[in-house]
């Protein structure tokens, strides 16, 4: 039995892919446990019995914990990695390093974005593996070769990190695990070429899939069998700014009712509506819902708008779905780009998209063979590369493989 240590930032996209692979290994006999700067949130997608140890670090509500809205392109990622990523490594380091020691790890399993996890198991010379929640980075560390002066930032963000938080004289990079790399995706949607700076320690092991919490009364008989269905989504992060795009994509819906129907997502209510029932008896064409059991009802939709985040993305081509995708930010517009790549969806602008754009795109991938074809050929892709499985059995052979820790 190996004890592997999950340390992931408080993002509900960078933790449910960990969940299934946590499930796994528990499943096989093996103790695991989490370090978070968000036990609630841990303990609401893994379950209550999570054994999550607390690290302080910054929340994303509040002025300071809320990117403008208006970021995009350089400022964005300079506001990401100077506001949040490298204060959330600081603030988690001390949970961090108080969690091995008192759960006493094999293996520290690190997502990408939370470097405090990589940082201090090197300083304690403990194994570690990289959760890549989000394939985007592989792409943009091979593009920072042309982008000098980005990398000299980064590298000495990353080094004066280092020196505060980690072993000074050590040489990882933080967001790539020299012993092992997680993938929850695959080259047929993320490109052949991606990664290749990353070398062999990456495994393209497809999504991870977990069984969550079910959304309570969603009502399952309003859904029409004679008419597409189509979900849209821009997920847990953005309401900040979706109003705009989900009030088009609702007229859009609307002017299809005929032929389609529409579950929208709307977390803050921008749009409105009545989210406590009185939507299902009133409105036969278009349901809004704070929240969905997404993953069930994938299973149930013909088409995705979603913003293209990757554990959106990912989990409609698990089911064969194909997208429409209008990306916002951060790697948004790169998984965007890997699914039109992919020949599996339409790209819109999200900021600027009319609902007659939006109802043609919609129109294009329900009806244009090619798009579900591609989206069927990543799920068939995906589910051969192992999922959760395949994580965990090259998290146990990193344990296996690994000499004993040595002292600090």
């Amino acid at each position: 039995m190996s004890g592997f240590l999950f340390v992931v930032p408080p993002l509900v996209g960078h933790i449910n892919p960990t969940v299934g692979v946590a499930a796994e290994l528990t499943a096989r006999g093996h103790r695991v446990a989490w370090a978070s700067a968000d036990p609630g949130l841990v303990r609401r997608l893994a379950g209550d019995e999570a054994v999550v140890f607390p690290c302080a670090g910054p929340v994303l509500t509040g002025e300071d914990g809320v990117r403008p809205a208006e970021l995009r392109g350089p400022e964005a990622l300079k506001f990401l990695w100077e506001r949040f990523l490298v204060p959330l490594a600081e603030a988690m380091a001390p949970g961090v390093r108080a969690a091995i020691g008192e759960f006493g790890p094999d293996v520290v399993v690190a997502d990408q974005q939370a470097f405090a996890g990589g940082l201090v198991a090197e300083r304690l010379r403990v194994p570690w593996a990289t959760s890549s929640t989000t394939s985007a980075e592989f792409t943009f560390a091979d593009a920072l070769a042309g982008m000098p002066k980005v990398a000299d930032w980064l590298a000495t963000l990353l080094h004066e990190l280092r020196g505060r938080i980690g072993d000074p004289s050590g040489t990882a990079d933080p967001r790539f695990s020299p012993h092992l790399v997680l993938a929850f995706s695959t080259p047929e949607l993320v490109g052949p070429g991606a990664g290749a700076g990353a070398g062999d320690r990456i495994r393209w092991v497809g999504p991870s899939m977990a069984t969550r919490p079910t959304s309570a009364g969603f009502p399952w008989t309003w859904l029409d069998p004679a008419r597409a269905t189509v979900l849209v989504t821009l997920g847990t992060a953005n309401t900040d700014v979706g109003a705009r795009f989900l009030a088009e994509c609702r007229d859009a819906l609307r002017r299809r009712a005929d032929r389609v129907q529409a579950v929208i997502v709307d977390p803050a209510n921008v749009l409105g509506a009545d989210l406590e029932g009185l939507n299902d008896k009133d409105d036969k064409d278009v349901l809004i819902r704070s929240s969905v059991p997404q993953l069930p009802l994938l299973e149930r939709v013909d088409a995705v708008v979603c913003h293209a985040g990757h554990n959106t993305v990912c989990e409609a081509l698990w089911h064969g779905v194909p997208l429409v995708v209008a990306p916002i930010r951060d790697d948004q517009p790169v998984v965007a780009g890997q699914v039109v790549d992919a020949g599996a969806g339409i790209r819109v602008r999200f900021g600027r998209v009319t609902a007659p754009k939006l109802g043609a795109a919609i129109d294009a991938v329900l009806h244009e063979p090619g798009y579900r074809t591609a989206a069927e050929r990543i799920r068939t892709a995906f589910r051969a590369a192992g999922g959760a499985r395949a994580a965990a059995t090259h998290l146990e052979e990193l344990a296996g493989a690994t000499p004993s820790k040595e002292a600090p």
